[in-house]
């Protein structure tokens, strides 16, 4: 493990541009449940309903019954609710400002990278604090669900109100998809993933793009994924430690 560590110390002594791709492991630390998985909230069963929470969270389910889409959102908020951000999400806001050219691509909904300081971020499947009405152009922002209605509506026009997030079967926002667009166009010199099985094209394409262009890759993952055997380096550990490991042999290279 200490010479995969000193391996991604090189890399990034080296690199001008970094991109970090995360997922659900970078929050896990944070107390975050997933919620499938071992320990998540709907672990190896269906919702109180009978139907797979992919079905009750996703955009058609929401068009027909949004109560029941509200009820499964509100139990997953209320799960998560009081937790914060991390060490990882930390030292990652710090590495911005260590290189000319430093985002962060989360899968993740929490807002945790934001809230820890980081300003280069594509959060591609939204931030569930974020309300916005289906009808009218009315948005808010909440800090947590504990004084929303179980299917609340907007104040404006009376309409159901959804978090801004993508539920399954939506396609991605037009506008985080130009972004990421415009921002992968000029390449990174070193790519990241942390915490994400990297199951998405949109997710794994910035790792596989980087292998293919023969730029260093790096995975943090304390068990395997599709890209294991691909990246050049894998620390498997989680990202806390990973990533205070990796904060503070950069802090001495660069004194010295």
């Amino acid at each position: 493990m200490e010479r995969a560590l000193e391996r991604v110390i090189e890399h990034l002594s080296r690199a001008r541009s970094v991109l970090f791709v995360t997922g659900a492991g970078i929050s896990a630390e944070s107390g975050i449940p997933t919620y499938r998985g071992i320990g998540g909230l709907y672990d190896g069963k269906t919702t109180e309903g009978g139907v797979p929470i992919e079905v009750a969270l996703s955009g058609s389910m929401f068009r027909r019954r949004p109560e029941l889409t509200w009820k499964h959102l509100h139990e997953i908020e209320r799960a998560c609710r009081g937790a914060t951000f991390n060490r990882a999400h930390e030292v990652l806001a710090l590495f911005e400002g260590c290189f000319e050219h430093c985002w962060v691509l989360t899968q993740n909904v929490d807002g945790f990278h934001k809230a820890a300081g980081s300003k280069n971020v594509i959060d591609i499947h939204g931030d569930i604090h974020d309300l916005r009405c289906t009808r009218c152009a009315f948005t808010e922002r909440v800090a947590d669900y504990a004084n929303l209605q179980p299917c609340p509506s907007c104040p404006n026009c009376g309409a159901v109100v959804r978090p801004d997030v993508v539920l399954f079967e939506e396609l991605l926002p037009p506008t985080k998809v130009a972004l990421m667009e415009r921002v992968f166009a000029r390449g990174f010199d070193l790519v990241f993933s942390i915490g994400t099985s990297s199951l998405f094209p949109y997710i794994n394409g910035p790792m596989l793009e980087a292998v293919a262009r023969q730029r260093p890759t790096v995975e943090i993952n304390p068990g395997r994924t599709q890209l294991s055997d691909v990246v050049d380096v894998r620390l498997q550990m989680g990202a806390v430690a990973a990533c205070e490991a990796l904060w503070a042999a950069r802090a001495r290279w660069k004194r010295g």
